[in-house]
């Protein structure tokens, strides 16, 4: 790391490496020079960049363990001199009945403004993902929360898409709602409702969106409030509020990534609508896939090396693809016989591992599906920080990494939540790194 000219700006906690690079995407293309660090650093050495995405794993663990991690990346963070704080969850509000986004958000709350105190506000809108809030209720597409495939997660799964009910269910302060036409109504308004909320006892105000213009507009409102907690989308409205007082630099494109080489692969965790069919829609083009059998693998089958027995002779002719997606039927089959937690630690581990592996035989531009596999790839390959280039789809873009496991070569690595991208990412990933280097 370079010494920095002057102090980042926004500091940002993800409760997954997925969400981490979705937000850290957006505030590239707002214009903010950032760095995206894999957990919290253990040195306090300056970081030259106008925002930092500190990205945990924290999403489904215990309650206090997310709190814990958490607070940490707050407290390196404020040791960077950052201005405002900024805690991202998933644009679905991935959680169970218990947490996590309640407990860290009172968490963050209690140390930035003191037990009990405060106010801040709750938006995982992401328009451009087809993510929207409308009185206090999350649409999927043109469909509620509950009603989309987020009702089957395995490990969260969404039964409520009233998200002022969910939040209120997870903490003790008071929560509220700004609605959609205050918001349309631009930046004054939004303030004025966040001044009669907090007169009312109100600590958490989830905010309704719909468009991009409804984040800009909520952006400007929220320039002098400490604590922001969303989904990655409002990310877009942020930078202004820097941009107004020239505190951005112009001179560098943040997005500019070396050109890609080496093989080809994807590797393919989540379980996801959107996930099933990418890998249907890869399987019907007629390229290589391999399945992994988390039943195979509980029953002491060597999975990592039947992989990559089967991919490491492929890999010259073109990318592979290796996957524990299915359909929700078939996880809570084998979630019945070998329990959610360890059905779903068992394909991580084999997955990241494949990964490995695939990079250690040549693989240096890596897809891969799914939050949860994200988070055991990327500590798999030893990567500490990722510099984040172009956009591939709303909320995914390539980056490029250096890793242990190649000696230091980097690797142009997407780690894609299992909800975004078409039905052709795979592909589509490929040919955009390609187009790039030419």
């Amino acid at each position: 790391m370079t010494q920095a000219t002057s102090k980042p700006l926004l500091g940002c906690i993800a409760d997954d490496f997925t969400g981490a690079t979705d937000l850290a995407n957006n505030l590239v293309r707002a214009g903010m020079r950032t760095v995206q660090t894999i957990g919290v650093p253990s040195d306090h050495q300056a970081i030259d960049a106008d925002a930092i995405v500190v990205a945990l794993k924290s999403r489904t663990i215990a309650a206090q363990d997310a709190i814990a991690q958490s607070l940490q990346a707050y407290a390196w963070l404020k040791a960077q001199g950052v201005e405002q704080i900024y805690f991202k969850y998933c644009s679905t509000f991935d959680s169970t009945p218990e947490g996590n986004i309640g407990p860290v958000t009172e968490a963050l709350m209690d140390a930035v403004f003191g037990h009990g105190q405060g106010f801040t506000m709750a938006c995982p809108a992401f328009p451009e993902n087809n993510r929207t809030l409308f009185k206090g209720h999350l649409f999927v597409g043109d469909v509620l929360l509950s009603d989309s495939g987020m009702r089957h997660h395995p490990l969260t799964p969404m039964t409520d898409a009233n998200l002022v009910r969910v939040m209120q269910s997870q903490t003790q302060r008071k929560v509220g709602l700004v609605e959609h036409a205050c918001v349309a109504a631009g930046p004054d308004a939004i303030r004025a409702r966040f001044q009669a909320l907090q007169a009312e006892g109100v600590g958490v105000a989830v905010v309704d969106a719909i468009s991009n213009q409804d984040l800009l507009n909520m952006g400007q409102a929220l320039a002098d409030v400490p604590l922001v907690t969303a989904g990655s989308g409002v990310a877009i409205g942020l930078p202004q509020n820097w941009q107004a007082r020239g505190a951005l630099s112009t001179q560098l494109k943040a997005d500019t990534l070396p050109q890609a080489t080496g093989y080809q692969a994807v590797v393919s965790g989540s379980c996801s609508v959107a996930t099933n069919a990418q890998v249907r829609h890869w399987q019907q083009a007629g390229q290589p896939a391999f399945g992994v059998d988390p039943l195979a693998i509980a029953a002491g089958a060597d999975v990592v090396q039947q992989a990559l027995d089967w991919a490491v002779p492929q890999l010259p002719h073109g990318p592979v693809l290796v996957y524990a997606t299915a359909e929700p039927e078939a996880v809570k089959a084998i979630q019945h016989q070998l329990g959610v937690a360890h059905a779903g630690e068992l394909v991580e581990r084999t997955l990241s591992r494949i990964a490995k592996g695939l990079v250690q035989a040549g693989v240096r531009q890596l897809v891969v599906a799914g939050g949860e596999t994200s988070g055991a790839v990327v500590q798999a390959l030893d990567v500490e920080r990722l510099v984040i280039g172009p956009q591939i789809d709303p909320g995914v873009p390539w980056t490029s990494v250096s890793s242990s496991v190649c000696h230091g070569d980097t690797v142009h690595i997407t780690l894609k939540s299992g909800n975004f991208g078409t039905q052709d990412f795979f592909a589509k990933s490929f040919a955009l790194l390609k187009a790039i280097g030419t």
